[in-house]
């Protein structure tokens, strides 16, 4: 009876259930206890407690998003502001690679200019020195040509002196003024005593170069007369000895008639 009661109790709280929520529920588990009967009616039935109700939660409704706003314009003008940095730190860029590279230009022409500069200073100063030492050189070779030529004079005079001293030159002169008075047609003119010193310029050779009548007293005829027969008489006769020819002669001639 225990148990047939307790299956019936069981059954009305489902049915109460059922017509009072709409909505399908979770079966809840039931425990049981099974009374042995006790024939003994003076004590009352055991009390059944009653499990709480599960409480099932229905989910809240999701809030409605509000429609996002249109910002297709502002992300327009961020971009083009975007774009225009960009362009503007690219073209700056540009602009220092030209500044660079105009830098560098700049500073490889100055390098070159003062290496042009320099190499025309150490041209110059090597044409300078040259110019030294070729001078040095010179004025030493005209010392020693100089002295050489002055050497040679000195043995030139000393042979002339020599000659002198022996009548080489008295020889050599005589000679000339020999040849000069063969070849004079003296003029009517002319005194009975003519003297006249006269220098002559003559070349190796004999070749006579020109006359200066120095003292004459004679007239204008004699001199000329005097002047045609050196002319005539060229070439002179040489000296024996070389050292005694000598480029300006000083004659002192003297014809009779």
């Amino acid at each position: 009876m225990a148990v047939l009661l307790h299956v019936v109790l069981l059954g009305s709280m489902v049915a109460a259930f059922d017509f009072s929520r709409p909505t399908p529920f979770t079966p809840m588990a039931v425990q049981g206890t099974l009374v042995q009967e006790i024939p003994d009616r003076a004590t009352p039935p055991p009390v059944v407690k009653k499990e709480p109700e599960a409480v099932i939660e229905e989910p809240e409704p999701e809030p409605e998003l509000e429609p996002e706003p249109d910002n297709s314009e502002e992300l327009r003008r961020l971009a083009e502001e975007e774009k225009r940095q960009l362009d503007a730190l690219l073209e700056q860029e540009r602009l220092d690679k030209i500044r660079t590279r105009e830098i560098d230009e700049a500073e490889r022409k100055k390098r070159e200019e003062v290496e042009k500069e320099r190499k025309r200073l150490e041209a110059e100063r090597q044409r300078q020195e040259d110019i030294e030492r070729q001078r040095q050189e010179n004025e030493r070779l005209r010392r020693e040509l100089e002295d050489e030529q002055r050497q040679e004079e000195i043995d030139a005079e000393s042979n002339r002196l020599a000659a002198v001293d022996a009548g080489a030159l008295a020889v050599y002169t005589a000679m000339i003024r020999q040849k000069i008075e063969r070849n004079w047609s003296a003029p009517a003119s002319a005194d009975s005593e003519l003297k006249c010193s006269v220098r002559v310029r003559q070349v190796p050779g004999g070749e006579v170069t020109g006359v200066t009548i120095l003292s004459c007293n004679g007239d204008d005829a004699v001199k000329r007369s005097v002047e045609a027969a050196i002319y005539r008489s060229s070439p002179l006769p040489e000296p024996s000895d070389p050292s005694l020819f000598d480029r300006s002669l000083l004659l002192n001639l003297s014809i009779r008639q």
